[in-house]
């Protein structure tokens, strides 16, 4: 087969597209099912419109998350992140109006990004451990700051912003998909067209080629975890504007959505593979999902048994199908290493620094 047939089929390969081709499936079963059933059009343009405009508060969150994983770690946190964010807003947008409420909501989110990028990165604390102890930490921080009490936005000029903010529209789409598509591309474009990027990618997949080449691999996977903050304080901030209250509990749960939207969309796990596009058709997944079950009148219960198998199913497809595969050179390095029974430990090591040494050279 040709290269060029070869990146064909791997661009239209499961690993790469499986996403757009579970979500085509899924919008084409429930388009039948509605019209079975007599109901309005699925493929209505307000229903289409609806959809993008639930998702995209989850999605801004999993754009950022997708940089982490490919950083090699994740983060937990994010929930409670955006749930305190919503209550920052709505307590100071009440003394100092709507921009200086969002610049402190994401000097809060800020914050927590650096805290865990400090405790992962350079004391040397599991991502897991670290992300769930502040997911905790900061949902009581919550607790703390509205007093266990909802919160609520009383001032009509305040509300007036915060829903211009939120609900306000260009043309037929509300402003929340807009501040998606710019994210995204945002971040898209900086990973794909930018040698920050590389870089980025390069920290995940092989951190030690990274260091070889120069690389402050530190310093981007804790940027990784304070964009992945400021993300999650932005939604936190569309959140408060979109119902002008908030109340202690908000969100909880969402964090498991935003990592099974990058799931959904192929990112690795391992770190160094993952696209912030393919996280966005995960989100519309999981949000077309819970659109047609309340179109259908299906019950909580059915939503939850069949998102989880398409999340479980989704990780199987692409653990099976997206092992990685050493690039020739340094397989036949490691062949030669193993069938040499008397080479001394040194000439080994040698051979894994000259392989790290090649691949940095790749990346700069």
């Amino acid at each position: 087969m040709s290269r060029a047939g070869g990146t064909l089929r791997r661009k239209f390969g499961l690993r790469e597209a499986g996403v757009y081709y579970a979500l085509l499936l899924l919008v084409t079963i429930l388009t039948a099912a509605t019209a079975m059933l007599g109901r309005p059009s699925y493929l209505s343009p307000v229903n289409l419109i609806n959809i993008l405009y639930q998702t995209a508060p989850v999605a801004i969150m999993g754009v950022a998350m997708t940089v982490v994983l490919i950083t090699g770690n994740f983060d937990l946190s994010v929930a409670s992140v955006a749930a305190l964010a919503a209550a920052v807003d709505i307590i100071v947008i009440g003394h100092g109006g709507f921009w200086l409420a969002m610049a402190a909501s994401l000097g809060v989110a800020a914050v927590a990004g650096i805290l865990n990028g400090v405790m992962v990165e350079l004391v040397g604390i599991n991502a897991f451990i670290v992300t769930l102890g502040t997911l905790t930490a900061i949902r009581g921080l919550v607790l703390v700051v509205t007093g266990g009490r909802s919160l609520m936005v009383s001032t009509p000029g305040a509300l007036r912003a915060m829903t211009h903010f939120e609900s306000g529209r260009a043309g037929p789409f509300p402003l929340p998909i807009l501040y998606l598509v710019a994210f995204t591309v945002g971040v898209g474009l900086t990973l794909h067209l930018t040698a920050a990027g590389r870089r980025v990618y390069a920290v995940g997949g092989n951190p030690e080629a990274a260091r070889l080449a120069g690389i402050n691999v530190r310093a981007y996977k804790l940027g990784a975890f304070v964009l992945c903050s400021l993300a999650a304080g932005f939604a936190g901030v569309l959140y408060a504007s979109r119902f002008g209250a908030m109340n202690p509990t908000a969100l909880s749960g969402e964090e498991l959505t935003v990592i099974a939207a990058a799931i959904l969309g192929g990112t690795s796990l391992f770190g160094g593979a993952g696209s912030v596009l393919n996280t966005v058709a995960g989100a519309l997944v999981l949000y077309t999902l819970t659109n047609g079950f309340n179109i259908l009148n299906l019950g909580a219960n059915y939503q939850g048994l069949i998102e989880g198998t398409v999340l479980i199913a989704a990780a199987a497809i692409y653990t099976v199908g997206g092992r990685r595969r050493a690039p020739r050179r340094i397989v036949a390095e490691l062949a030669a290493g193993s069938g040499a029974a008397g080479d001394e430990t040194g000439t080994h090591e040698a051979k894994s620094q000259a392989a790290a040494r090649s691949a940095a050279k790749e990346i700069v």
